[in-house]
């Protein structure tokens, strides 16, 4: 029994035959036939009976055919509850992000959908490797992920656009002599201790690929994901490490040099399930990831300079 078939049963009750049903309907009277089978089979009384060469309801039928007005009823008041639900401006929206992510865009959307009528954020950090990015779509509206240009892409369950193509560059010390060049290169910086991120998570291809390019393997001392730590690592003299030029907050005893010779750049992709963006408040907060990304990537869309610290959005 569905929804299609009570409606012909329903129709079959106020039209009075199988051929003004489906003229009324679009359909093929067999097509009508068939339906009024197929619910027949559900149902242990007959629903219909002959009348000379007609098909009319029994009192089976007239009774399924009343209570098919009040499913019909029920069915059209839970769509519009659904419709006012997908339209609602200020409804709730979760948003998760890795954590330099979260520091650079949680602010800038707080602020802009402050006060009323506007989606009511529910944010939350999640710093996981890059193959479980997808899988949080399942908890949250949106997820904020990163990826290397050259890694796998995302799979076809999730949506996924691109906010921020950011460049990595190397973090050292202020006073470091390497922080007098402009550029550093694979085999000026190979040499160095360094501070990486965990194997797993995107950073560490670009590491290889400095360890490839100079030659070397690189003297890996510390393992530190969250970035506002590694500054201050870095800062203390700790090693050098890659950090982004526009999410990595400014430390004034940091310097941000760029790298030569390796495909040295993230992106920063917002996914989502298909369905999420059936609601007005999520493609809001999506539109509006969109302009902040925009707003990143020109305030500070230049490399870094000498005598300068990470760069922030």
């Amino acid at each position: 029994m569905d929804e299609r078939q009570l409606r012909i049963l329903r129709e079959l009750g106020e039209l009075g035959s199988v051929s003004a049903v489906a003229a009324a309907l679009h359909v093929t009277p067999s097509a009508i036939s068939q339906q009024l089978r197929l619910l027949q089979r559900s149902l242990p009384v007959p629903l219909t009976e002959r009348a000379g060469r007609r098909v009319v309801l029994t009192e089976a039928g007239k009774a399924l055919a009343r209570a098919a007005v009040e499913v019909e009823t029920a069915l059209a008041r839970a769509r519009h509850s659904v419709d006012e639900f997908a339209d609602q401006p200020d409804g709730n929206v979760s948003l998760a992000a890795f954590h330099s992510a979260a520091t650079t865009f949680f602010p800038l959307l707080l602020r802009s959908f402050a006060g009323p009528g506007r989606p009511r954020l529910r944010l939350a950090d999640e710093d996981v490797a890059q193959e479980r990015f997808p899988v949080l779509t399942r908890d949250y509206d949106l997820v904020l992920a990163h990826r290397l240009d050259h890694g796998p892409p995302w799979p076809r369950t999730v949506t996924a656009n691109t906010l921020l193509q950011e460049p990595l560059d190397v973090a050292l010390p202020a006073g470091h002599p390497l922080a007098a060049k402009t550029v550093l290169t694979p085999q000026d910086v190979a040499d160095q201790p360094w501070i990486t991120v965990h194997d797993g998570f995107p950073l560490m291809s670009t590491v290889e690929a400095i360890a490839a390019v100079a030659n070397r393997r690189l003297d890996i001392v510390h393992r530190v994901n969250e970035f506002t730590v590694v500054a201050e690592l870095v800062a203390a003299g700790g090693g050098l490490a890659l950090l982004p030029r526009w999410t990595t907050r400014k430390h004034p005893d940091v310097a941000l040099r760029p790298l030569t010779a390796v495909h040295a750049r993230r992106r920063i992709d917002v996914l989502h399930r298909p369905e999420r963006t059936a609601r007005r408040a999520v493609r809001t907060v999506l539109a509006e990831l969109h302009r902040a990304a925009t707003e990143i990537r020109t305030h500070d869309a230049q490399p870094p300079r000498p005598g300068t610290g990470p760069r922030s959005g």
